[in-house]
C-alpha cells in the first residue's frame, strides 16, 4: 500500500523568480522576512533540507550539515501568482493566460445579470480588504439588504453578507448564481461567499461559514488520473474547492492550520492508497496579506513543532511532500497582494534518497512525481523528481 501527503504552505515563498518586476514585485522574498523575526523556528525543516535549496537566504539559517529529503527550487511556469493557478500547476495543467482580474471593479455585463438574478443591489464593487469592507459597508447592507461585493488583486468575485441578512445558504446560492455568470472572458478563478455578523454599527466578524465556487481546472490533473486508477484523493482544507471537487474522492473543510494539521495526523492513522492533498491557509489568509511578519514566523515555527509527529506517522511506503503555491511576502508594502516567487518542494520518506533537484522549471513535475510513485504516466508535461536510488 502506498500513500503520498502533499503539504501545501499556502504562501510560503523563498525568492522572486525572474519575472518578478513584470507582476510588480521587486525584492521580494517570504523566507526571507520571516526569518527576521525573533518568532522564526523551523528546525525540523532544517534537517530535511529547507535551507540547502537553490537560492534560499534566511536571517541566521546556513546550509550546515547533510540534508534529509529530496529537495528542489520550484519555479511557477504558468502566468499568475494566485492560489487557483498555482495548485493547478502543482496537479499538471499549465495556465498560459493569467486569470482576469478587476482593479476597477467588475463591468455592468457581469453585475447587471448578478443583480436580475439575485433580486438585490451591489454596494462596494471595489478591490477591498475583506475585513475592512465589512466595517466600512455593514450597516449599508443592513438597510437596504444589498449584496457587498468586492475583489483583490487575485482572480475572485467576493460577496459578504450578514447571516441575519442573508442566511449562508442563500448566499452560497447567490454565489452559484454569479459562478454561471463569471464564465468565458469573465472566468475568475473563484467566487467566494464570505458570511459575517455583528450588531448595527460594528464591529462586523467574519464567520467560519466562508466558501469558494472555482472553475473547474481546464485539463486532466493528477488527481482525475489518480482517482481514475482506483486510488483515494482526500483533500484536506480548501483544495475540494480549489479543483471544484474534480478528482476528489473525499474531503474535508478545515478552520485553519491547527485543525489541517489534526485531519492531516488522522488520515496517517487510516488504512487507504492513493493521495492526501492538503492546503494550510493561515500563512496567507491570516498573516501574508496582513502583512504580518511576527505572526507569519509563528505559524511556521507551530507548523515545524508538530512535523516530527507527521514524519512519525509514515509508514513504510508513505511520502510525505511539503511545498507551495506562490509568496505573499510579509514584508512588502508596495501593495497586499501575493507576491511572484520560487516555491520549495521537499520530499521524504523511509525509503526516499535525499538529493537535490536544483532548480525545476515547472510545479508540474509534482504532480509527476506523486503519479510515477503510483506507476501511472501523467497525461501532462512533467518531469518525476522520484531519486532512482535506496536510502542508505
Amino acid at each position: 500500500m502506498r500513500r503520498v501527503f502533499l503539504i501545501v504552505l499556502d504562501s510560503f515563498g523563498i525568492g522572486g523568480m525572474e519575472d518578478a518586476a513584470s507582476y510588480g514585485d521587486f525584492n521580494v522574498n517570504t523566507l526571507r522576512s520571516v526569518s527576521s523575526s525573533p518568532y522564526f523556528h523551523m528546525p525540523n525543516m532544517r534537517k530535511l533540507g529547507l535551507f540547502h535549496i537553490d537560492g534560499v537566504t534566511a536571517e541566521g539559517c546556513g546550509k550546515e550539515g547533510k540534508h534529509e529529503a529530496v529537495i528542489a527550487r520550484m519555479t511557477e511556469r504558468s502566468k499568475g501568482k494566485d492560489t487557483t493557478i498555482g495548485h493547478w500547476e502543482i496537479a499538471g495543467i499549465y495556465s498560459p493566460k493569467p486569470l482576469p482580474t478587476y482593479p476597477e471593479g467588475f463591468p455592468r455585463e457581469v453585475l447587471e445579470p448578478f443583480q436580475s438574478r439575485t433580486g438585490r443591489g451591489v454596494l462596494c464593487n471595489l478591490p477591498y480588504s475583506g475585513t475592512a469592507v465589512i466595517q466600512e459597508y455593514g450597516d449599508a447592507h443592513l438597510a437596504s439588504g444589498d449584496l457587498i461585493v468586492y475583489t483583490s488583486a487575485d482572480s475572485v468575485f467576493q460577496i459578504a453578507a450578514h447571516e441575519d441578512i442573508v442566511p449562508p445558504e442563500q448566499l452560497y446560492e447567490y454565489c452559484r448564481i454569479a459562478r454561471e455568470i463569471l464564465q468565458g472572458e469573465h472566468g475568475v478563478g473563484r467566487v467566494i461567499a464570505r458570511p459575517f455578523t455583528g450588531p448595527a454599527g460594528g464591529p462586523f466578524v467574519r464567520t467560519p461559514r466562508r466558501h469558494d465556487f472555482s472553475m473547474e481546472p481546464p485539463g486532466t490533473t493528477m488527481l482525475d488520473q489518480l482517482s481514475e486508477a482506483g486510488k483515494d484523493v482526500i483533500a484536506v482544507g480548501k483544495i475540494k474547492d480549489i479543483f471544484a471537487g474534480k478528482g476528489i474522492t473525499r474531503s474535508v473543510y478545515t478552520s485553519g492550520n491547527e485543525e489541517g494539521i489534526l485531519r492531516t495526523l488522522e488520515y496517517l492513522e487510516e488504512d487507504f492508497e492513493g493521495l492526501c492533498f492538503i492546503n494550510l491557509v493561515d500563512y496567507d489568509m491570516l498573516y501574508g496579506h496582513r502583512r504580518d511578519i511576527d505572526g507569519y514566523a509563528k505559524a511556521l515555527a507551530y507548523f515545524d513543532e508538530r512535523l516530527p509527529e507527521i514524519t512519525g506517522r509514515l509508514k513504510e511506503n508513505d511520502i510525505l511532500m511539503i511545498t507551495a503555491d506562490h509568496g505573499c511576502d510579509p514584508a512588502y508594502t508596495a501593495t497586499t497582494d501575493h507576491t511572484r516567487e520560487y516555491t520549495p518542494f521537499l520530499m521524504y520518506g523511509r525509503n526516499v534518497c535525499p538529493m537535490n533537484y536544483g532548480t525545476r522549471k515547472s510545479f508540474v513535475d509534482i504532480g509527476a512525481t506523486v503519479l510515477d510513485y503510483f506507476g501511472i504516466r501523467p497525461a501532462f508535461e512533467g518531469e518525476s523528481m522520484l531519486p532512482e536510488c535506496s536510502p542508505t
